[in-house]
């Protein structure tokens, strides 16, 4: 098999160091070189995979958590979801997700978009769900995970967007692929 030809604009890696191995991350620092031959040294954090759900009800409100984000020192609103346990399948991390962190476990799932948060310095696959409809477990939401849990009009998701309370990544992506759904009318 012959290998592939390198196209005129690709990066050369010339090797790759770790500088932290923890359960969560692997951080390191790649020796690269630009296609007109600058080099320097990029950092590039490895982190496993997550998954989250789109819970939409009945009345088209979208379940989601109000909890704080120590890094970024602000409160805000963000779809249920977590990191893939080593070799665990999307869908049944996204749907223990849901129930763990929120006490409703989701109906039918669908797979809705699957994205990369940071494609210039880091990798971790995100793959987010839409659920039609939940069920109550009658399990208190997991006090480390959210404050409250609140079910938020579809309708005011984009408000929520502009006011900078639904800021992650996982959650607008997801959110703005349903709300594109709902204007082309395939929701």
């Amino acid at each position: 098999m012959t290998a592939e030809p390198r196209r005129a604009s690709e990066w050369t890696i010339h090797g790759e160091r770790v500088i932290d191995d923890a359960r969560r991350a692997v951080l390191s620092v790649a020796d690269v070189e630009l296609p007109d031959g600058v080099r320097f040294e990029q950092y590039v954090l490895r982190v496993p995979g997550a998954a989250m759900v789109i819970v939409l009800d009945d009345d088209e409100r979208v379940l989601m958590m109000w909890r704080q984000r120590f890094i970024l020192d602000r409160w805000v609103w963000e779809l249920p979801g977590g990191y893939l346990d080593p070799a665990e399948d999307p869908l049944t991390c996204a749907a223990r997700e849901v129930e763990e962190e929120t006490g409703w476990r989701p109906r039918s799932m669908e797979r809705l978009l699957t994205f990369q948060p940071m494609v210039g310095t880091v990798d971790q696959e995100n793959v987010v769900y839409l659920a039609r409809g939940a069920d109550h477990t009658g399990a208190a939401p997991d006090i480390n995970e959210a404050e409250r849990i609140g079910w938020i009009p579809l309708t005011e998701v984009q408000q929520h967007m502009d006011e900078g309370s639904i800021i992650g990544a996982g959650s607008v992506s997801g959110l703005l692929a349903v709300l594109l759904l709902k204007a082309s009318g395939k929701l």
